[in-house]
Parts: structure tokens; sequence; C-alpha cells
């Protein structure tokens, strides 16, 4: 039976004039990633041709062979042509022994014109369909298995974080969640992994805050939900974490090892982690590319914004940034049905009619973007030692999921920000969503705010505030990247030519080839 979505009756002009300036804020942007590399676009290439592994400290290969042909010959042209020339010269037999030479110094690069390039993109561009077919394989898998044990019977699917650090701790913990009913486990990743600049190998045991995502991690923790999927009849989804300096290796990774979500965001990284603005863009360009060929469903940040700017003051904010999100995923390939806009329950409980506002945020995200797979996330700011204040807050927070439909609640905590949750925490959580989603069933149906109502009126004023601020960016000088210069989102002030990670951007030339973006972008198919 198709689900019915609770609306608000907004404006219809508005709501169009909103998607055109977000489309008109995200032009320059967009044409900037598409004119631009990095390095980390580049190792991605190289993943997904099949170079892993790493040297004895723990440098990746694909470091050493991209930073070797940089060093050499540049990357303006795109790692695809200068590596696969290499191994037609029989500088190596493969790209192990050439990524291993290169890092001592021992391979020569070159960029070869007229025959010779042309025979090096035949080998480039076979190695990347290799790769790219992985990544198909992975999602056929999934979708089989979706099919063989079903999908949750209910939505909103319960979403829970596991992050011991330890990739052999969190498994046991992540099947125990699945059997308490958590529908997806998000594995968080290891503090500060996102300002790593490669990926670290193999599996991990002393992660800080979360445990590090490496393809040995997703391959592991996947088999382990598999087998739990099984057991509850019930496809259990993974989740990571496509951002940070390797964003665009991580997203190739898993397509590969096939996750079924990536918290990917378009500024997050820029606005929390002082990622180089230019760096994050193209980034997340390949990244949802890679994500849309795979089946990934990405979990976009814009609740990280109410916990550093006010939750009503600010609302509008992220209503713009959903917009921009949507335009730079549907460029980039990414379907509706894959777009897990983020949105939270951070109004501090003390201010009037907070529940109300809340619920006029929610169902402004439910209407704007009926189709896209909605990320409810619950509070955090305002948790206190309170723990009783703590869990009725997170039982409004479940109540407003089922009211407004949601599709994926994460799960709350009432020690959130206090201590780290006990396992204990986590069923008491856990009940707590049962118990509403039992008791409220499919309330969405019979919600229906009035129309002169608080909850319809605040909605249609933060879609104002939102277009009027998208106006502003599209007016002013700098577009988009002055206004996050200027701390227009969660207060961060963010300019274009600062941050982390920008001597790792490279102008393309006219030349420029990316073997795995051809097929990604149906380019000659």
């Amino acid at each position: 039976m198709t689900r019915r979505r609770p609306r608000l009756h907004l404006d219809p002009d508005l709501v169009v004039r909103a998607r055109a300036l977000a489309d008109a804020a995200s032009g320059p942007v967009v044409d900037l990633a598409r004119t631009r590399t990095t390095v980390s676009v580049e190792r991605a290439v190289l993943r997904a041709a099949g170079l892993a592994g790493a040297d004895a400290d723990g440098i990746p290969w694909v470091n050493h062979l991209v930073d070797a042909v940089r060093r050499q010959v540049g990357l303006e042209q795109g790692i695809a042509v200068p590596v696969w020339d290499a191994l037609a010269r029989a500088e190596a037999p493969d790209l192990t022994v050439l990524a291993q030479k290169a890092a001592v110094d021992a391979a020569g690069f070159t960029l070869p014109t007229g025959a010779a390039r042309d025979h090096a993109l035949v080998g480039a561009r076979a190695a990347a369909a290799r790769g790219v077919a992985g990544i198909d394989a992975a999602r056929a898998e999934r979708e089989a298995l979706v099919r063989r044990i079903g999908d949750p019977p209910q939505r909103p699917w319960i979403y829970l974080i596991v992050a011991t650090g330890d990739i052999y701790e969190d498994i046991p913990q992540a099947q125990a969640a699945a059997r308490a009913g958590a529908d997806v486990i998000a594995v968080i990743r290891s503090t500060g992994q996102s300002l790593l600049d490669y990926v670290p190998e193999g599996a991990t045991r002393e992660g800080f805050a979360g445990t590090y995502a490496t393809a040995e991690n997703f391959r592991l923790m996947r088999a382990a939900l598999d087998e739990v999927s099984h057991e509850v009849g019930r496809y259990v989804r993974l989740t990571n974490y496509a951002s940070g300096l390797c964003m665009p290796e991580i997203a190739t990774l898993a397509g590969l090892q096939r996750l079924d979500m990536m918290l990917n965001d378009s500024m997050y990284g820029i606005l929390f982690r002082d990622i180089n603005p230019v760096r994050t863009f193209v980034d997340q360009r390949f990244s949802r590319q890679v994500h849309a060929r795979a089946g990934i469903i990405i979990n976009t940040g814009e609740d990280n914004y109410l916990t550093t700017a006010d939750a009503v003051d600010a609302a509008h904010t992220v209503t713009v940034s959903q917009l921009l999100n949507e335009t730079f995923a549907h460029e980039a390939g990414l379907p509706d049905h894959l777009l897990g806009l983020g949105h939270a329950f951070e109004i501090d409980p003390e201010v009037p009619q907070s529940f109300r506002l809340e619920l006029a945020h929610a169902l402004l995200a439910r209407t704007l973007f009926p189709d896209a797979p909605l990320k409810w996330m619950p509070p955090t700011r305002h948790m206190t030692g309170d723990v009783f204040k703590g869990y009725l807050l997170d039982g409004f927070f479940n109540l407003v999921g089922s009211l407004t439909d949601q599709d994926i609640l994460l799960v709350g905590m009432m020690t959130e920000a206090v201590v780290t949750p006990w396992l204990s925490d986590r069923d008491l959580a856990l009940q707590n969503v049962r118990y509403v989603q039992r008791a409220a069933g499919n309330l969405a149906e019979d919600f229906v705010p009035a129309p002169d109502g608080l909850i319809a009126t605040r909605a249609q004023h933060v879609l104002g505030e939102a277009v009027d601020l998208l106006q502003t960016i599209v007016d002013s000088e700098g577009g988009l990247l002055s206004a996050i210069a200027h701390g227009t989102f969660g207060g961060m002030k963010r300019p274009a030519d600062g941050g982390r990670g920008l001597d790792g951007v490279v102008v393309r030339d006219e030349q420029y080839v990316n073997p795995v973006s051809e097929i990604l972008e149906g380019v000659g198919a």
C-alpha cells in the first residue's frame, strides 16, 4: 500500500523560486568542480582499478603512485594516462609493483602523445570498467538480498551508532543492535580521520571515539550484518562516512564493499573540519557520482548547523543547505530516492511552543522533499545530566518522526553528550522508539495542520527566509563561496583560499582524462 505523506500547503511559486535560486547559487561551484581534480579523486581512480595495500609505514600505494606522478609530470591530465603508459612501457608488470617502484623513485612517467597516448587510454579505461563492474555487482547483490530477505516492515528505519574503536568489538555490538531492532548500523569514524590525507589499510583495533574507515573494516562489518540479516529476517543496512580529505576514495571503497548509506554532505567538511571549500566541492561531486552508481543513500549533515547556531533563528539555513545538497546531488546523477537529507530536533526545550516549531521544521522538509529518504536527528545540544528529561525529549523527537513520516530515525540517547552511552542506555533508547512506533502507528495519515495555524505559518516563514538568503547569495559577489567565507552556515567562516587540502587541488588542462568519471557520467555510452 502506498504511504500517504503528510504535507503543508506551501506557496508553490515560492517553492519554484527556491529551487531556481539554489540552481543559480550552485552553478558556479559546479563549474569549478568540473574544471578541477584533486589528489584524492586521482587516488580513487587507482583504487577502482584495483590498487590496494600500503608500505611498511602504512602509507597506501595509491598515495605513493599519485605523488610520484605529480612530481614528475603533474596531475593536470589526470593519473590515468601517465600510469597506464608506464605499464605499457614495461616500467612494471602491474599497478602494485609500479607503485612500489614509484615510492623509491625507481619509476619514470611521461605524458605520451599520439598512438602511445591512445594505447594508454585503452588500458586505463579497461581497468576503470572492471572497477565500476565491481560496484555494479555489489549493488546487484544488495538488491537480490533485499528481495530475498526483505526490508524492515516499518518506516522510519531505526538508525543506531556503534563506535568502540575496535572493529572486532564493533561487530558483536552491531549484531546485538540489529537483534534489538536496529535497521541501520552506523560505524562512526575515528576522531580526526577526516583530516588524514590517506585511507588506513586493513582491519583496525585502536580508533578514538570511533573505528577507522578502511576497506577491510567495511568488508568485515558488511559480512557480519549479512549474517544477522538472515537471522532477523530483514536486510540490515550499513553506514559509514564519505567525507574529509579522502572522500572520493572512501566512496569508491564503499561502493566496492556494498555499504548502503554514507554520510556525504556538500559543506560539512568545510564548516566543521576546516577543509578547503574548493577541495570539498570537487571531491563531493565525484563521490556522489560513485554513490549514484552504487545505489548508496547519502546522509547530509544539516543537523550539525544547529549545534553551533540557534535552531530557531538559523532554521532557514538548514533549508537552504538542503536545497543546495539536492541541486549538487542531481547534477552528479544522484536521484531523489538516494538523497537522505538531514535535519534535527535541536530547539531549546525552554522556548515556548518548541514542540510545534520542531513539527513545523520537520514537516517543511517532508513537504519540500517528498521523495527523499529524510534522516531525522535527535536532540543533542540541549541534553543534560537529567536523563529523565533527556528520555522525554527523545520520546518527543520520536513522536515527530511518526507525525511527519520521516524515513531514517537516529536513535537518541538519554546520556548524549554526558557520558559514552552504556549498552543498557541503548536498550532503553530502542524501547522508546519501539513504544512510539507501536503506539502512534501511521499517525502521519491523520496529521493535517491548520492552514493558518502556527505550524503552517512558521514553515512558510522559514521557507521565505530561505528564499531571501538564496537571493542574497546569488546577488553577492563571490556567491556561495563568499557566503561560506562570511559564516552564513553554522556560524563558521571558511574562506575559499584557506583550510586543509587546498594544495591537493589541481586545475585540469584540455587533455584531462578520468576513465572512472567517463563511465559514471556516461561519456561515449
